[in-house]
């Protein structure tokens, strides 16, 4: 059967938040293809999670040229995806994706010189079937290449109508000014930010999201879940057997599941509990407090952790004594 989207799938305008200073705005919770979208996984589940995604008003869709594994199958199978389901809905979506990490051999596959950066850009839109994305990102910034380069390859994408915004990721707050500086001189002004951002990593705050706020850019957390850590899953200490830490090719490792955090886990899981929501919840509804976020970036490895995910959004507003009691566990 055709896959027909959801008509009520816009019935909450307040689902949406305006990015930074610019006409964008985007869902609270988007959905990244960074794990679980790849060649090595199921093709049949990462289209059920798109679409279902899209049913519930997720219209903003992450990607990078690196994504997989292997490298690009991530976009590959979006392409697929997008032409079977979603190509009538093309204008209804927010895609983007990257560039900066190393994707070919030789000296113009990796970090961002203008020839990596545009010749990824022809590579990623061939991938998934487009003839734009709607945000190109420098996914970090080169200690070699001029900022200039990086951001004029940048604003030559907006120009060129291979893209329609830009963005920036995992660029520290020194270079953020910089960098939203020189885009702005080339008329094409930095639309979004997206770095790491959890309850276990916040070297963002203050100064990068007052950077941000100040700029009017926008502010998209990745991991706003540690990884996996800031869920139920490793409320016991173990590592069960499908969790991303038991993976060869997960980014979390199981030394990281020590004793300590696992204390930490499941401190928060019972204050998470008096919400009446779940650990993971709890942590994007955590992440989504500050309204310099726009959205947080959450993975799915399946359709109802993607659903558990999305109703984080039923409650997102927090008592003091919740913020208190959270800062205290996060600190002990």
């Amino acid at each position: 059967m055709p896959y027909l989207p959801a008509a009520a799938r816009y019935a909450d305008p307040a689902l949406y938040r305006r990015c930074g200073r610019s006409g964008v705005k985007l869902p609270l919770i988007s959905l990244g293809l960074w794990h679980n979208f790849g060649g090595v996984d199921a093709f049949e589940t990462g289209r059920a999670i798109v679409r279902r995604a899209f049913d519930l008003g997720v219209t903003h869709f992450d990607l990078a040229n690196n994504y997989g594994p292997p490298p690009g199958s991530a976009e590959e199978n979006f392409g697929k995806i997008l032409r079977a389901d979603l190509a009538a809905h093309r204008d209804e979506l927010i895609v983007s994706t990257k560039a900066g990490y190393t994707m070919w051999e030789g000296p113009y596959g990796d970090w961002g010189s203008r020839k990596y950066l545009l010749s990824s850009l022809d590579q990623s839109l061939e991938r998934m079937g487009l003839d734009y994305v709607d945000i190109f990102y420098s996914h970090r910034p080169d200690p070699d290449t001029p900022l200039e380069e990086t951001m004029g390859a940048l604003a030559h994408t907006v120009r060129s109508g291979k893209a329609l915004y830009v963005g920036l990721s995992n660029y520290r707050p020194e270079q953020t000014v910089r960098a939203a500086q020189l885009l702005r001189e080339l008329g094409t002004p930095c639309l979004i930010h997206q770095p790491r951002y959890s309850m276990f990593d916040r070297w963002i705050e203050p100064q990068l999201l007052e950077v941000l706020g100040k700029e009017g850019i926008g502010c998209i957390p990745y991991s706003p879940l540690a990884q996996g850590l800031l869920t139920d899953r490793y409320l016991a200490g173990d590592i069960p057997a499908d969790a991303r830490a038991g993976k060869p090719h997960g980014f979390l490792k199981a030394d990281r599941i020590t004793p300590g955090v696992v204390a930490k886990i499941q401190k928060l899981h019972a204050v998470a509990q008096t919400r009446g929501q779940s650990l993971a919840q709890m942590a994007l509804a955590w992440v989504l407090r500050d309204p310099r976020v726009t959205t947080a970036l959450i993975g799915a490895s399946k359709v109802t952790q993607l659903e558990n995910n999305l109703d984080a959004l039923k409650n997102l507003a927090f008592a003091p004594e919740e913020l208190g009691a959270i800062e205290t566990i996060l600190a002990s």
